[in-house]
């Protein structure tokens, strides 16, 4: 049987040539306090996995590049050559061979034992294997003690030489990131910093074996007419003697087996297993995540000894992708198990610039929050990485569909050589290795690029260079068909399934929706239909404690040194600035314009969500660009680079339930939509109101309604409701079991705000506090920034707009409730009545009056 070594000690990390460079040498003599010896010293203890970002902060040699602008302070480390070294432990003895696995080398780097090379690598998203049977010791006599060596060239200089040898390219960002294959959001994004990493970054281990062992395992996994099946593709190593050994692999899934015989010679095989009536995997909402192990196991076939295994949990599921004409334009819809879906998404970008560190529990919980924010759908984009298996699992177990783009993004990329061989070696591997997993549901080729090629005016530039193409139109479809024929796959986002249309048509396939949030109001999301809404969003900056650990500018604001360094999006403060001024009057201080700004993000998705979900099944998806920020960053994120939900999280929870109420406008009326997406039908009935800003009912009306499984009903509202006496105190309310949607007359700096009476009152219970929140006035979109009351609070409500009268209860968690002090508590609550006009504070006994006037 295998065994696995794992190499995760005893490594050491020092720049290549052995002396530290001027920049590290001059850091440390300023960091350091003056009784402590300035000396840099010749290594530091390197993490396996890991990067050099991440040891020479361990080991105190540089600043947290996350503060202020010390990302500038370390640009030199992307472009420095490193080493890491560790000795070898002894191989077991009693195997034939044994093999150096890497599975994940960042990026550039030659790997060395005792001095004589094994192998080069220049691929982040590959997998690495060397021989070192036999080698000073290893492959079966015990010794070990010998120095293996990862050198790590700068991944500038490998991808300017390859840009020098092929020629350039255009791209979205002044760096080089097409050149290698490499995470492309190392070198910076408009969400992101530059940090070139270099290092391990996925874990290494000794791999010692005989005979023969399971170089590759590829499921593919199919259901019809109630009948599971699962076939298992092989590919084998042998060693010298098991060359002529006669093999057999078996597969065991749910108590059924299937078995193939393997020739001596063979290097692959197939085994076909059947399971009758399997449950299926459904994604959430639709059913249950039943997964199942499947086990495969190679033996030889004279000796029944076991000699490898693999092991990962499998389900069964059909999935499709409808992408054809219509009347409406092309649809591009996702169809699991025969069911249409509608798909509540978010873009995935990693989780940290540093990718080393995200680890399983970080994967589950923020994949988790994506779950309770009613997202059944996570994109993972294409200027990332291919994700760990934890990722994959969390999704699997949660039921979160995944859209997996292949590494291209924003940039022309050469189809030469040496990119184009890794290229096609990086698809193979990671299409075989995700296979197993059911919430995988489409390739996607690229991120932008047939777009660019049409609209950002690289056509010229190219002047007939290679630029991708031939990847997302010839090669990876041919992958794709090849190894995984169980999923479908599109040629990019957004792409209209052929030159015949604009690739960012929104009638034909996905669209990205970047006109709004760079030029025009998010408004301009009401004059398009989009059969796929794959990309859109808008800024905000994170929350107040996340700013406050990143960014020590005295004082704060939102053009302050950190703050734009904290701002990677180009002129991002002014359209922030010019979003909030078609809807907001001028913040009159920071403290206004950091809730604004983050009003308006809310404001800004749920105009686009609601609007194109009323449209299913024509719309049949909208992927808000992002879910989650990779450091402390005012970005397009629901939740902030220190994990905080921003209002747009809580926001998303209220459009992507099963359940939404909306007003909307169909032939120049406005009608109320009742949206339901779940598996029962809605019977109910839908109150609307048209009021006044002191809360008196000029008109109202009560609206049945019965709407089907997964469907849409437009209730017609009569003019009286609709229809606006004075626009600037007026407002429409739209209640239906808990569900409430409010337009208001004119644009909020325009509406005659009541100042906002509020009383306020503390419930400590186990882990935190309720606050209980009681309106005296029309009161909108009151926020508790609970990170302001404490840094590890949370609460459970975003933003919430009360009438008059109405109560509203806030749980917090991650404080103790005794170490509350009320001020503290009133001066996190915002209102934009409050940053419109001055708030009052309502006395006690008219509180009293109001909470009693509230009870039924």
């Amino acid at each position: 049987m295998k065994q696995s070594t794992p190499l995760t000690s005893g490594w050491t990390l020092r720049p290549a040539e052995g002396a530290a460079p001027e920049e590290l040498g001059r850091l440390r003599r300023e960091t350091v306090p003056a009784e402590v010896p300035a000396e840099v010293p010749a290594e530091v203890p390197a993490r396996v996995p890991g990067c050099v970002h991440v040891d020479l902060l361990a080991a105190g040699l540089i600043d947290d590049p996350y503060l202020d602008r010390n990302e500038l302070d370390v640009a030199w480390i992307g472009r420095a050559d490193w080493r890491y070294e560790t000795t070898l432990p002894a191989a077991p003895g009693g195997f034939e061979r044994t093999d150096l696995v890497f599975e994940g080398l960042d990026t550039v780097a030659t790997v060395a034992l005792d001095g004589t090379e094994l192998g080069t690598t220049r691929n982040m998203h590959r997998s690495y294997r060397f021989d070192v049977t036999g080698r000073d010791g290893h492959g079966g006599s015990g010794e070990g003690g010998r120095v293996l060596s990862v050198l790590f060239t700068s991944a500038y200089t490998e991808a300017e030489q390859v840009r020098e040898a092929v020629g350039a390219r255009p791209n979205a960002y002044p760096e080089p990131f097409n050149y290698i294959r490499k995470m492309a959001s190392s070198f910076g994004w408009d969400w992101g910093p530059t940090l070139v990493t270099a290092g391990i970054w996925r874990p290494a281990r000794l791999e010692s074996w005989s005979t023969a062992r399971l170089a590759g395992v590829r499921p593919l996994v199919t259901v019809a007419d109630a009948t599971g099946r699962v076939e298992v593709h092989v590919d084998l190593e042998r060693t010298a003697t098991g060359a002529t050994r006669e093999l057999a692999v078996t597969v065991e899934v749910a108590g059924h087996t299937a078995q193939a015989e393997i020739e001596p010679g063979q290097v692959r095989a197939v085994a076909v297993l059947e399971v009758p009536d399997p449950e299926r995997w459904w994604p959430r909402g639709y059913g249950d995540q039943r997964l199942y192990a499947c086990r495969v196991t190679l033996a030889d076939a004279g000796t029944g000894a076991e000699l490898d295994r693999w092991e990962r949990r499998i389900g069964f599921r059909s999935v499709a992708l409808e992408y054809a004409p219509d009347e409406h334009g092309t649809s591009f819809t996702l169809v699991v198990n025969g069911e249409r879906v509608f798909a509540r998404g978010v873009n995935w970008i990693p989780d940290d610039a540093l990718p080393s560190r995200v680890t399983p529990e970080r994967y589950r919980h923020r994949l988790a929050q994506a779950k309770d924010a009613g997202v059944n759908l996570v994109r993972v984009w294409g200027g990332g990485i291919y994700e760990d298996h934890a990722f994959y699992d969390a999704c699997d177990e949660l039921g979160l569909l995944v859209w997996q783009d292949f590494l291209f993004a924003c940039a022309a990329y050469p189809e030469e050589r040496p990119l184009r061989g890794e290229v096609e070696a990086e698809a193979r591997e990671n299409v075989a290795r995700l296979a197993p997993h059911p919430s995988l549901v489409l390739w996607n080729g690229n991120n932008e690029n047939l777009w660019g090629f049409r609209d950002w005016k690289w056509e010229a530039e190219l002047a007939g260079d290679s630029w991708g193409e031939g990847y997302y139109l010839g090669l990876l479809p041919r992958v794709v068909a090849e190894l995984d024929p169980t999923r479908p796959y599109s040629a990019g986002s957004p792409w209209s399934g052929s030159w015949d249309h604009h690739p960012n048509d929104p009638a034909h396939g996905p669209s990205h929706f970047w006109e709004v949030w760079n030029r025009r109001d998010y408004t301009d999301y009401l004059n398009d239909v989009p059969r796929f809404a794959a990309e859109f969003g808008w800024q905000a900056p994170p929350a107040y404690t996340t700013l406050r650990d990143a960014v020590t500018d005295e004082p704060l604001g939102p053009r302050s040194p950190g703050m734009l360094h904290h701002q990677k999006a180009e002129d991002g403060n002014g359209k922030l600035d010019r979003g909030l001024a078609r809807h907001f009057g001028a913040p009159a201080t920071f403290d206004d314009w950091h809730y604004l700004t983050q009003v308006n993000q809310a404001r800004a998705v749920a105009t686009g969500v609601a609007h194109w979900r009323s449209h299913w099944p024509i719309c049949a998806g909208t992927v808000v660009w992002q879910l989650n920020d990779c450091w402390p960053v005012t970005s397009w994120a629901a939740i902030d680079g220190a994990g905080r939900p921003k209002p747009l999280y809580h926001e998303l929870r209220r459009l992507y339930a099963d359940r939404l109420v909306s007003f909307q406008v169909r032939d120049g009326e406005r009608v109320l939509v009742v949206d339901n997406q779940s598996a029962g039908q809605w019977d109910g009935f839908a109150g609307a109101r048209r009021m006044s800003a002191e809360g008196v009912v000029l008109a109202e009306e009560t609206l049945p309604f019965t709407v089907p499984p997964r469907s849409v009903a437009l209730l017609p509202l009569s003019a009286g409701v609709t229809t606006f006496g004075d626009g600037h105190r007026e407002l429409l309310v739209a209640d239906v079991e808990g569900l409430r949607d409010v337009v208001l007359g004119c644009e909020d700096r325009d509406f005659a705000y009541p100042a906002a009476e509020l009383a306020v009152g503390v419930e400590p219970r186990a882990g935190g506090f309720d606050l209980v929140v009681t309106a005296r006035t029309f009161v909108r979109d009151l926020l508790l920034q609970a990170d302001r009351v404490a840094p590890g609070a949370s609460a459970d409500r975003g933003l919430v707009t009360l009438l008059p009268g109405e109560r509203c209860v806030i749980g917090v968690t991650g404080v103790d409730a005794s170490e509350v002090d009320l001020a503290s508590v009133r001066a996190a609550l915002f209102t934009v009545n409050a940053a419109q006009a001055p708030a009052r504070e309502v006395p006690p006994e008219v509180a009293r009056a109001v909470e009693e006037a509230a009870l039924p």
